[in-house]
């Protein structure tokens, strides 16, 4: 373990940073969450800057893609054009001791989206900017001499904005999705189990459960609780400037939405990411990463959007 906080490389994922974005079945499942990869085992304080950009082009219903084609307008429903997601997120760390850490998450949204309305022909547009829902989270990780397991506990702030209108098109006026907005309105509870385990010289892997339940709704809506799994793969053997490649399997699987201004009929989802990327060192105290996500499994209710491949990139700092 001492080895690998040594070459803490920056190698995101993410976990907990992931499910920042507000919209149902979207967002990157990358995990960057260093505590449960088994870097996080020094006392003290760091910071991480991540950078996430996911375009959501794609129509979906259940398993299979939608050709816009065969979804001629005037609809009898919603057609969802495009989403574009750039998403930063700032993260604080701080361990009083090995065993014990709070964990801070700011992100901050700019998100395009058009779409064309049931009935409609003309195509609506809104551009929501601004920070998202603050995460909370602790964890404890002194079951085992090595660190080798912890468990994460923490909540979801109603901090984003939910009344983001569009600004041009028959939509003009009316407010966004509430799926789409910069925040849920809701308080949600956050539990989490990691494991991380070296395989002899060169190798580690981890894992890391994280289910994110809604305690509450919020003007006659409550998103659905979801779940998101990791298991990853990494190098831990001796490369030149602190390059340590590493293999994701990212699963995140949501309920449905549910009360008056939910759009139950097109919420919830499964989805399944893998996730190549490489740590690297940028100094002595300073550290990047950069990973891509490519689908390999997806499964949306109703008629959904999603993205073709996803990228994100970070830098972390001890102090």
């Amino acid at each position: 373990m001492n080895k690998l906080s040594v070459l803490a490389a920056g190698i995101g994922c993410c976990g907990l940073s992931s499910w920042a974005a507000a919209c149902s079945s979207c967002g990157c499942t990358l995990n960057s969450d260093w505590s449960s990869q088994g870097y996080t085992t020094q006392s003290g304080l760091h910071w991480d800057l991540r950078y996430d950009y996911f375009n959501q082009s794609q129509l979906r219903s259940g398993t299979s893609g939608v050709s816009r084609n065969d979804v001629p307008v005037p609809a009898e429903q919603e057609v969802q054009q495009n989403t574009i997601n750039r998403n930063l997120t700032l993260g604080l760390d701080y361990s009083p001791s090995r065993y014990w850490g709070l964990n801070l998450l700011v992100p901050y949204f700019d998100r395009p989206h058009t779409t064309i309305d049931e009935g409609e022909t003309e195509v609506s547009s809104s551009l929501s900017r601004g920070l998202g829902d603050i995460r909370l989270i602790g964890r404890y990780q002194g079951f085992q001499p090595d660190l080798s397991i912890g468990i994460q506990f923490g909540l979801k702030l109603p901090t984003g904005q939910i009344g983001d209108t569009f600004q041009n098109g028959p939509l003009a006026g009316e407010t966004v999705d509430r799926g789409l907005q910069l925040g849920t309105g809701t308080t949600d509870l956050l539990l989490g189990f990691y494991t991380v385990h070296s395989m002899g010289a060169r190798f580690a892997y981890f894992g890391n459960l994280l289910w994110q339940q809604p305690l509450n709704s919020r003007d006659e809506f409550k998103p659905g609780a979801g779940v998101n799994v990791t298991l990853g793969l990494r190098y831990t053997g001796e490369l030149p400037a602190g390059l340590s490649p590493q293999l994701q399997l990212n699963v995140r699987a949501e309920g449905r939405e549910s009360g008056a201004n939910a759009d139950i009929q097109n919420s919830g989802a499964t989805l399944a990411y893998i996730s190549p990327g490489v740590g690297f060192k940028l100094s002595e105290r300073l550290d990047g990463f950069a990973f891509v996500q490519v689908p390999v499994y997806q499964r949306v209710n109703g008629l959904q959007l999603e993205p073709r491949v996803l990228s994100s990139v970070g830098v972390r700092y001890r102090f």
